[in-house]
């Protein structure tokens, strides 16, 4: 008998993990709440573009898919900020070469289920709503949203790959007794824009970097798309701030708001106001959840350890979690008691790193990259690196650049952090940065975080 899984979504790590299984040998059965997403118009500017980096590459390697990805994204090396006056600050991401690459979710998302659909034994089936699972069982149950005809499936295994909100961990693991669930919202929203390609075709901005309007308690990020348009995001508060979404009541105050904080932005942005109602105010939050595994069936991606935008890992996370479980099907034969024993126990604390660099990296972008003590700070950080690769990596490295696992990047990350909080307030610290006592300095404390 063939082998056989159920997978729940049809998003980016159901799709991938569709071409994983199915690769592997398996009928793989996709089951989406949407409708299929191929037939509808995928604006670009519907969802926060995402940031593939170094742990996405490799999943997508692992599988033999890559190639085909790299068609649709585009090397962002470095942030240029924007302040209030137009002055533009450029922060390389990494060493000469390094990128992380936009992508439009929609646009790899149709990308990815074309790729599974072509790949061995996959179908997708659409309007398809999870009503339950019986976790021990591998059986599923379906509801189509427009007939409301009701299927059931029983399958070798099942997997939720249904998103941050997943059905599956709601109706069936949430029932379970010791199941930890806990969801937190942040305090602030994201609002879309769309930057419109000039006339000709042409970039508005520099298309190979992620530009960010830094402004203290709030901010604008904008990514590039393919046909020269830059998906832009708000990132404010909803309320209880001099900047807040509940005080852009009137089309007025939204006009007067971008004049007065985004200047150049507002310059290059036709249609505003009419692009300002096309996309819903949105709220963000973290949710952590505990086990992610129970019999058969096993949470994934954002169903697993859904976080915040801010490091641009939620998809890398998610892609991570394929290429681990693959190379955990390989060690354990496809035992897979072991093998889902084994992806929560290593997973689940990388999964609340992410959350936690996520939520880190949200600070840093809005309050500190205008700040020049932090620039200064990164352009130290930056000289040690390429003069001592081996003994100091930036964790924004670690993080996008390797594969070192997330829970180790933050603690070694904050180690390094708190060493040079001391170091930039060392008295003169502006004149010496590049100074050889400087560097001495800074090769013995990392020493001491070496043997700590």
């Amino acid at each position: 008998m063939q082998k056989q899984a159920t997978i729940v979504g049809a998003g980016l790590v159901g799709s991938l993990w569709a071409v994983y299984l199915s690769k592997s040998g398996y009928k793989v059965n996709v089951y989406e709440r949407r409708p299929d997403i191929r037939k509808a118009e995928i604006s670009a500017g519907k969802s926060i573009n995402l940031a593939l980096s170094d742990r996405g590459w490799k999943a997508l390697e692992t599988v033999g898919i890559a190639d085909e990805i790299r068609k649709i994204a585009i090397p962002m090396y470095g942030r240029i900020m924007h302040d209030l006056e137009g002055n533009l600050t450029y922060q390389p991401y990494g060493l000469e070469g390094q990128a992380i690459y936009s992508v439009s979710r929609g646009g790899l998302n149709a990308k990815m289920m074309d790729i599974a659909e072509q790949t061995g034994d996959v179908n997708i089936f659409y309007n398809q709503k999870c009503t339950g699972v019986k976790l021990y069982d591998g059986i599923a149950q379906f509801e189509h949203t427009q007939t409301g005809e009701k299927t059931t499936v029983k399958s070798d295994l099942v997997f939720a790959c249904d998103g941050a909100f997943s059905a599956v961990r709601y109706t069936s693991m949430q029932k379970q007794d010791r199941f930890n669930y806990e969801q937190r919202y942040i305090e602030d929203g994201y609002k879309e824009l769309l930057l419109p390609a000039n006339s000709d075709g042409s970039y508005k901005l520099d298309k190979n970097a992620l530009h960010i309007w830094p402004r203290g308690r709030f901010m604008l990020i904008a990514l590039p798309n393919e046909d020269g348009s830059f998906t832009c995001t708000l990132f404010m508060p909803f309320e209880n701030h001099e900047f807040s979404f509940d005080k852009l009541t009137t089309d007025e105050k939204v006009d007067e708001f971008f004049k007065k904080m985004f200047p150049d932005f507002y310059e290059l942005m036709p249609n505003l106001i009419e692009n300002w109602h096309q996309h819903p105010l949105s709220s963000l939050a973290i949710i952590r959840c505990y086990p992610w595994t129970y019999g058969k069936t096993a949470l994934m991606g954002d169903a697993a350890h859904a976080t915040v935008p801010f490091y641009g890992q939620g998809m890398n996370a998610g892609f991570e979690d394929c290429s681990e479980m693959y190379r955990l099907m390989q060690k354990h034969n496809e035992n897979w008691e072991a093998v889902f024993e084994e992806y929560q126990q290593i997973r689940k604390p990388n999964g609340d790193a992410v959350q936690d660099l996520s939520l880190h990296n949200y600070y840093v972008m809005r309050d500190y990259v205008a700040d020049p003590k932090f620039l200064l700070q990164k352009k130290i950080e930056k000289r040690i690196f390429e003069k001592y690769p081996d003994k100091w990596m930036p964790l924004y490295s670690q993080v996008t650049f390797s594969h070192i696992p997330y829970a180790e990047a933050y603690k070694r990350g904050m180690a390094q952090e708190k060493m040079m909080q001391e170091i930039m307030q060392l008295p003169g610290i502006e004149q010496k940065w590049e100074s050889e006592e400087i560097e001495q300095l800074i090769l013995s404390k990392l020493s001491e975080i070496e043997n700590a």
